[in-house]
């Protein structure tokens, strides 16, 4: 079939065409289980003239576009593919209507630069195709990307480059106009390009010439069947290999939760590029070059020296700007867990092994991961920011991502499971073809999209270096308390915004709910781990946790899951994730001392008994003031019957419930929440009743204290947990006090009694 011929009339743009897509892509996107995140700084959507990206899926070619205009109101062009032109077909006609324009149009450069004049976004991929393989640097270090075409690797386009450079000759050919005072040809060039006035060309002319590197980056990678390539394999017996490779890795990243990352990298200044040399030649190449076209003419035996040194000169200056962005959307690439574990994997295999213990690799892994979040300029998926994700690696566990990772080698035969040790198979190093290596190797697709980033190489290396090590207690408690300071971070930010903003704006919570570690410089036998109570922060035993420090002993004040943030993270959690939280901290306080005590306030008191319970090693007792055994409100009795009411009505409406909180106005409103979740409530009367069952469990030396007068405590509950406990050394000491917040507020003799017993249990006399 002959190409069809195009004039830049068959190219204008359709704002219905824009509206109508924004409004499906809108279903889409709820329909879809691709979930699509621009991340950028500053206002780089607005003030960017071409933007460049990296080509992994064929639906990529249209979601840039369309993100640009949501955000900005700003049309694009973009090119793609002769093929999708054909002048009868509908999709042809439908990508002009956004934009596009064919590859192999002869006026496709010099009708991009007046485009950028006029203020349209230009969208490219500069690497000409899609990259499958993800391998965009060649053996000495270059970049290159496999033609189809050409069935070789070569360096990547330099339109995008050329293009720019075409856009600030004409720029600087209208500064000089200007300057001279030649209205005449402003006035012809602005009325060429369909501009308002002279005045809009100059302000045109002013403004850098910005190019935009981008990556996308798609995870997890599946190979797995899906219903779109299932369906088209029914309707199409005849499906060529090519087509059902496309389908099946596309079909699982549309249809199955994946996460298409979108960032934008730092801005290209084009003038930046340009020396004194350059700017000499530009200025007298101006006197003769006529409008935006003359800048991308090919060479003429007639064009005065100035030109043919500025084209000579250009060419060499847009290799220079081309390797420079292309440097840069290989550097934006959002880097995940299995990123990590490739390229672990790879260099264990140039290492000459040919597997590892589980653990060990687990352990490696959480080190890698640890590492790379110190280092600057590296780009995290969210899963590698919320430690909640990764953090069983630290125990010698696989994590959710890990899993994922291992199913999707192992279906590929490229790892297997055995005797507790991961065996890398031949497959892993075989060489695919183009268009197999998604399904047949994605381990090596994972591993060569980071390979232009330095710091991943050097982070798995220290990690493999580190694990090989014996362990440094200090750095395994460094590194597992800046977990629990970044899982604080992430709940704060997950929690905001949108529905949870009317709630937020209630709370006067204003101290700091991070967690704290506060480490002597002595060694002690006894480290503490100081528990605040329910819908509090570690604000409440910060005070407390400092003075034990002043008297010699590592301390750390955990977060309870939930709290610090928002009611509406309190609202998402069990009181078994509260455990959790302490256990943590137990386990960090054991890195830096022999022995652990436990010192916890209402609810963290509660805890602390429920994890004695468990007779963890080298326990050394508990002490628990006003533990919430019965509570004073009897509005509480309600919360079962409100809970049920809740699960209900969500479950046959989907709203939240009938009363999702309880208003409160608390003793201390600078450290707890106004309003209390009806779930959290539930969950603290379940945990209550667990402790009840579990006290004779608890045989580790025990303090309770106790307000006499507390309004929110029944001390009665007390003597009754005093009881049951089948410690064989127990105390409980009375407060004078009509105060919940014995600790916050350091009351009485609370503290006294408090160190007593910790100097005890550290001296070996409890």
């Amino acid at each position: 079939m002959t190409s069809p011929v195009f004039t830049e009339a068959d190219f204008e743009i359709q704002p219905s065409a824009y509206a109508w897509t924004l409004k499906a892509m809108r279903v889409l996107e709820r329909i879809l289980k691709v979930r699509i995140a621009l991340h950028h700084d500053g206002d780089l959507l607005e003030t960017g003239d071409i933007f460049l990206f990296n080509h992994f899926a064929r639906f990529e070619t249209f979601i840039p576009q369309y993100l640009i205009h949501r955000r900005t109101g700003a049309y694009c062009r973009s090119v793609a593919a002769p093929e999708f032109f054909d002048e009868d077909d509908p999709l042809g006609r439908y990508l002009r209507s956004l934009g596009a324009v064919p590859t192999d149009w002869p006026d496709l450069l010099p009708f991009l630069a007046a485009e950028v004049v006029r203020g349209r976004k230009v969208v490219v991929f500069p690497e000409g195709g899609m990259v499958k393989d993800r391998r965009v640097l060649d053996p000495s270090g270059e970049y290159r990307v496999y033609s189809r075409s050409a069935r070789e690797r070569r360096k990547h386009h330099t339109g995008a480059a050329v293009t720019a450079l075409a856009v600030e000759g004409f720029k600087r050919a209208v500064l000089r106009a200007a300057d001279r005072g030649e209205r005449e040809p402003l006035g012809r060039w602005a009325h060429d390009l369909g501009l308002a006035s002279v005045d809009d060309l100059l302000e045109r002319a002013r403004r850098p010439t910005r190019i935009v590197p981008a990556n996308i980056t798609f995870y997890p990678i599946r190979i797995t069947e899906n219903i779109l390539q299932k369906g088209a394999e029914w309707f199409n017996r005849g499906l060529g290999p090519r087509l059902a490779e496309e389908l099946l890795i596309e079909g699982n990243i549309l249809l199955k939760n994946t996460d298409m990352d979108i960032r934008l990298g730092d801005p290209i200044d084009v003038r930046q590029f340009l020396g004194l040399v350059d700017r000499w030649v530009l200025d007298r190449a101006a006197a003769h070059l006529e409008g935006v076209a003359a800048w991308l003419a090919p060479p003429g035996p007639g064009d005065p020296w100035p030109v043919r040194w500025w084209r000579r000169r250009q060419r060499r200056v847009a290799y220079r700007l081309r390797d420079a962005y292309m440097a840069s959307m290989y550097a934006a690439v959002t880097v995940n867990l299995s990123h990590l574990a490739s390229r672990m994997v790879f260099r264990l295999l140039d290492r000459g092994k040919a597997g590892i213990g589980s653990e060990p690799f687990h352990r490696a892994l959480y080190l890698a991961v640890k590492d790379v979040q110190g280092r600057q300029g590296v780009f995290l998926h969210r899963s590698l920011r919320d430690p909640a994700a990764y953090q069983d690696l630290a125990d010698g566990r696989a994590s959710p991502g890990l899993e994922q990772f291992l199913a999707t080698a192992r279906r590929a035969d490229l790892v297997a499971e055995e005797d507790g040790r991961y065996r890398f198979l031949d497959e892993l190093r075989r060489e695919h073809g183009f268009d197999e290596i998604r399904i047949e190797n994605p381990v090596a697709v994972y591993a060569n999209e980071v390979a232009p980033l330095a710091e991943v190489a050097a982070a798995v290396q220290n990690a493999l270096e580190r694990v090989s090590e014996p362990p440094d207690p200090r750095l395994w408690a460094g590194l597992r308390f800046d977990d629990e300071v970044r899982a604080y971070r992430c709940d704060r930010e997950r929690f905001q915004g949108g529905r949870h903003d009317e709630v937020n704006r209630e709370e006067t919570f204003t101290e700091s709910a991070e967690p704290f570690l506060l480490v002597p410089d002595e060694p002690a036998p006894l480290g503490v781990v100081v528990v605040h109570g329910f819908t509090a922060a570690p604000a409440e035993v910060r005070g407390l946790g400092e003075r034990l420090r002043e008297l010699g002993y590592p301390v750390c004040g955990p977060r309870l899951a939930g709290h610090g943030t928002s009611p509406w993270d309190l609202r998402e959690r069990d009181w078994e994730e509260w455990l959790a939280s302490v256990r943590r901290a137990y386990e960090i306080v054991g890195a830096l001392a022999d022995r652990v005590a436990v010192v916890g306030f209402s609810a963290g008191g509660a805890l602390g008994l429920l994890l004695a319970a468990e007779h963890p090693d080298r326990l050394a007792g508990v002490a628990a003031v006003a533990p919430p055994v019965r509570l004073r409100d009897r509005s509480l009795a309600l919360v079962p019957l409100v809970y049920g009411a809740n699960r209900v009505v969500g479950a046959v409406s989907g709203l939240e419930g009938i009363k999702v909180f309880h208003r409160t106005e608390p003793e201390h409103p600078r450290i707890n929440y106004r309003n209390m979740p009806i779930r959290a409530l539930h969950e603290l009367l379940g945990m209550v009743r667990t402790l009840e069952k579990r006290a004779p469990e608890v045989r580790c030396p025990v303090l309770l204290v106790q307000g006499t007068d507390d309004p929110t405590v029944d001390p009665a509950g007390v003597e009754e947990l005093y009881r049951a406990l089948g410690s064989g050394r127990r105390d409980l000491a009375w407060v004078a006090s009509d105060r919940h917040g014995l600790v916050y507020e350091a009351v009485g003799d609370t503290w006294p009694r408090i160190e007593a017993f910790l100097g005890e249990l550290r001296d070996g006399r409890a």
